[in-house]
């Protein structure tokens, strides 16, 4: 059964950028059956744009949540009641099978986002990691977060900051990959301006998090033992950098507020 508030959006995923064979490929590799480490810079800058708004037992759902690490953090740190979708059916079974080892509990449902069986207007907080700059107009994405959102709950959406260095070096490093994402989105003005008006009590849209060399494909073009040293060592100024530096920031972060009025 497809969710009423979705209805007339499945075309939509007709501009997506990248398919579901990419996905599946992507998650071709099982995890690590254990909670996201926090010794990675790039756990610990989502971390810290989720921990500030999840409280013990408000619903929460991950949109394009495999393999589910970060899910399950916020199961298990932050206690929330957890569900997560994605299309990638060996994504989905990765994290099926990952909360099944940690012993914690999460609605999982392997569907395509324009077709889920999600109820709407029931969620604390959507949340989403390098999804939406996979289409070409997201902004039917971004009205689908605050959708699902009961009246007052909030949207936290994050790209890569591509508008800067970091696309530069990709750009450098991977081509074809930065070639994936809808730069025409990364920056802050840009972002809030995807915010559906009718629905959006607040709109923030600022740049997040530490020094991280984990948004370049670094491996892709230098060798493995030297791509892996500069990205450890990188990775360790990450997590020794006292506060965000803007021109270093690798994620975009757009926070949204649905308003209050049941009609929106």
């Amino acid at each position: 059964m497809k969710v009423s508030a979705l209805n007339g959006m499945s075309d939509t995923s007709a501009h997506e950028l990248t398919t579901r064979d990419h996905w599946d490929s992507a998650w071709q590799r099982p995890p690590r059956w254990r909670l996201p480490s926090k010794l990675f810079v790039g756990t610990r800058n989502l971390q810290r744009v989720i921990e500030p708004h999840v409280q013990p037992g408000m619903r929460y759902l991950e949109l394009g949540c495999a393999p589910g690490k970060m899910l399950a953090w916020v199961a298990s740190d932050l206690h929330a009641d957890v569900s997560g979708l994605d299309y990638s059916q060996r994504g989905i079974e990765w994290a099926r099978r990952l909360f099944d080892t940690l012993g914690l509990r999460a609605d999982l449902r392997c569907e395509d986002v324009w077709s889920t069986t999600f109820t709407p207007g029931v969620f604390d907080v959507v949340f989403s990691a390098g999804l939406i700059e996979h289409f070409d107009d997201p902004r039917a994405l971004v009205r689908l977060h605050l959708t699902l959102l009961k009246p007052g709950g909030r949207a936290l959406i994050t790209v890569p900051n591509y508008g800067g260095v970091y696309g530069r070096l990709q750009g450098w490093f991977d081509p074809d990959n930065l070639a994936l994402h809808n730069l025409s989105i990364m920056s802050t003005e840009a972002l809030a301006r995807l915010a559906p008006t009718d629905l959006a009590r607040s709109v923030r849209a600022y740049p997040a998090g530490r020094l991280s060399p984990w948004a370049v494909s670094i491996g892709h073009k230098w060798p493995g033992p030297i791509a892996t040293g500069i990205s450890l060592a990188a990775n360790g100024l990450g997590l020794i950098q006292p506060m965000d530096v803007v021109s270093l920031c690798p994620l975009l972060v757009l926070d949204i507020v649905r308003g209050d009025d049941p009609a929106c």
